[in-house]
């Protein structure tokens, strides 16, 4: 089947196509053609849009806060027999009737530049700058230090992470070359292990060779030696006490939410102490 998505935006969009991308996960076969629209603010920039929506009819999702821009678009849509949603409606009129004021009308606020941004982005270059076991010096200050074999998705989940805004360091476990002495005696950074089945470590890995164009056939790929890793890895991490998280069959994302939940959980544990 196939499908045009119209997704408008006052903003950026990048929650629209968070929530249009969550959506669709949950159906098989269906040709997605999406139509992005970002910074949608008058009803002249509408209007060409409308243009499109009618030569390629399908679903509307948007977030618009401007009530003019927002009801020609409802109105329209209507006329053309094409289903209009504002997914964040729900969630505004909720909080609005908790909370007892009006929600403010104003484009893109979430991106505001206030201290939670800069410091996302204070994490980010953090991170950037202790990838695979630079800067021990520093892991101290991280918010959460990962630790595995090679090629268990650390990298890819210290950089979500950052963008989460918390810093975050990575570290290899290499048989022959163990970390060094600071990362056993850290008391800020939640130490986190990441652990994979063999099986899959070694397809990844082999993977990896052959997009170098290098001989795939080396200890780094042979089943016994990644198994030996992984035993020693997970022996460092039981010796330690550290939380172990198997990625084998998990996203990055989905990594990144169960680290996020240890954080959560470790910091009402510490308030309630």
């Amino acid at each position: 089947m196939r499908l045009h998505l119209h997704l408008l935006s006052d903003s950026t969009g990048e929650t629209l196509e968070n929530i249009a991308k969550a959506a669709l996960a949950q159906f098989d076969d269906v040709e997605t053609l999406r139509h992005f629209w970002p910074m949608v603010r008058s009803e002249a920039h509408l209007e060409r849009i409308l243009e499109e929506i009618a030569q390629n009819p399908g679903l509307v999702i948007f977030t618009l806060v401007n009530n003019d821009v927002r009801r020609t678009l409802e109105t329209r849509c209507r006329a053309m027999g094409l289903p209009a949603i504002a997914p964040l409606d729900p969630v505004s009129h909720a909080l609005s009737n908790l909370l007892g004021q009006e929600a403010k009308a104003r484009p893109g606020r979430q991106h505001t530049l206030d201290a939670a941004y800069f410091a996302r982005v204070d994490a980010i270059q953090f991170t950037m700058a202790h990838d695979d076991g630079i800067g021990a010096e520093d892991w101290e200050e991280c918010d959460i230090v990962l630790a595995g074999v090679s090629r268990s998705s650390k990298t890819p989940t210290s950089i979500y992470l950052a963008n989460r805004g918390y810093k975050t360091a990575n570290i290899p476990v290499v048989v022959e070359s163990p970390p060094p002495p600071e990362l056993f005696g850290l008391k800020h950074p939640l130490v986190v292990g990441l652990t994979t089945s063999a099986d899959r470590l070694v397809q990844i890995r082999r993977n990896r060779l052959l997009s170098l164009n290098q001989s795939p056939e080396t200890a780094y790929v042979d089943q016994d030696s990644v198994q030996r890793e992984i035993a020693y890895a997970r022996r460092m991490f039981a010796d330690n006490g550290w939380p172990v998280i198997d990625v084998t069959r998990r996203s990055i994302e989905e990594t990144a939410a169960a680290i996020i939940q240890l954080c959560n959980e470790r910091t009402l544990r510490e308030k309630d102490a």
